[in-house]
């Protein structure tokens, strides 16, 4: 890669200088080399998963375990986009453990425990981040209630919910996702067959939408995930056992129009699980037993699919300052590195080096203060330090 960043950058620069920038960035490229070999040792077997290039890292193994950094069946997905985290719901070991995006997926730290009290958990499933309230939003499926924890501190703060049909009560909820333009947390109820819409600020209950099983247009039957497209003011929901994608108003919750049937062709699913939002509006559907993710436009049109060999996938989250799609399937978390499947998963923008791993600023440092011995006249000193954050992102 270097080799190739040196025959670019020589009609620009000339060759001496770009002699100094590969030497120079050498040590760096070994270290982004380290971090995709470390994420490579949790790879194991002859899975397509195992070999697809496109996979930036997997965590934990094949087999279930509870020790930090591995799984025993995960499930929901967030990631905290402004401190390069993703948070995974271990559902069977009962807690949720956080990662590094930036760290080759190293383990950083775990809440909960099994139980039935406050701050404890019974099957997590789905996850949200609210950072305008500082909180994680955990659905805690087996006691049929939303756990509040704080983002900043990792501790409990609150529950609300309990089994039940009525205004706050769940039954047997797993997805969730924060609108916030109305200010409003969205649920997916899903043995109630319809969504719960709670007030962010209070947890308050506003309104609910289905509630009778039924495969009419917002009628449900087992709704798993819930994404919220802000740009459009919709809600993006996996209508389960109706083997179908629905699309609502997120203003009322009114049926706007739904895609999929079933079957194992492009637009068909078997039980789709998981859903997320990725940048233009489009749209990825975990495709649990037709073993794949398929990605879609903001209109419910096929783009293309992510075959994931033997393993079925629950869940599915999107990290728009990075462009990495992660999928939980089953004892393992994968990451699929920025633009590997769908074209322009990471675009530049101008705050994008906020988000930047660490060895890539060091890379930019270095090339600046490469750029500060140089004289002005050199094209060298005029590449904008933008261009080389998106030069080094292919690293």
């Amino acid at each position: 890669m270097l080799l190739v960043l040196f025959f670019v950058l020589r009609r620009l620069v000339g060759s001496c200088a770009c002699v100094a920038l590969v030497v120079a960035l050498a040590p760096l490229s070994c270290i982004a080399s380290s971090r995709r070999r470390r994420g490579a040792l949790h790879k194991m077997g002859d899975d397509a998963l195992d070999d697809d290039a496109r996979i930036k890292l997997s965590i934990g193994t094949k087999k279930s375990d509870c020790d930090d950094g591995v799984f025993n069946v995960p499930m929901g997905l967030a990631f905290d986009r402004h401190q390069g985290l993703l948070l995974v719901a271990d559902g069977r070991n009962h807690r949720v453990q956080v990662f590094s995006c930036d760290d080759g997926g190293s383990f950083v730290s775990k809440l909960g425990e099994r139980g039935n009290q406050p701050g404890q958990l019974w099957y997590p499933w789905g996850l949200a981040i609210d950072h305008d309230h500082d909180r994680i939003l955990i659905v805690d499926c087996f006691n049929n209630r939303v756990q509040s924890w704080s983002l900043s501190e990792q501790s409990f703060l609150s529950c609300i919910g309990q089994q039940g049909s009525g205004d706050l009560e769940l039954n047997n909820p797993r997805g969730i996702a924060i609108d916030k333009h109305h200010h409003r947390i969205v649920i997916a109820d899903t043995y109630n067959n319809r969504l719960v819409f709670l007030s962010s600020i209070d947890l308050s209950f506003l309104f609910s939408v289905g509630g009778k099983r039924g495969k009419r247009p917002g009628e449900f039957n087992c709704p798993s995930s819930i994404a919220i497209d802000d740009d459009r003011h919709r809600i993006i929901v996996s209508d389960t056992n109706n083997h179908r994608v629905q699309v609502l108003s997120s203003i009322d919750g009114s049926f706007l129009f739904e895609f999929g049937q079933k079957g194992d062709q492009p637009c068909q699913f078997k039980h789709p699980t998981g859903v997320c939002i990725a940048n233009q509006g489009r749209i990825i559907v975990a495709d649990f037993y037709n073993h794949r993710l398929q990605s879609f436009t903001h209109e419910g049109h096929h783009i293309s699919s992510f075959d994931c060999g033997t393993e079925k996938p629950p869940e599915v989250a999107f990290d728009e300052h990075r462009g990495l799609i992660a999928f939980t399937a089953g004892h393992r978390v994968h990451v699929i590195g920025a633009n590997q499947w769908l074209a322009d998963t990471f675009t530049w923008l101008v705050d994008r080096h906020r988000y930047a791993p660490r060895w890539m600023k060091q890379a930019v440092s270095t090339m600046t203060m490469i750029r500060s011995l140089v004289d002005d006249s050199n094209a060298m000193s005029m590449i904008p330090n933008e261009l080389l954050f998106e030069i080094f992102s292919y690293l």
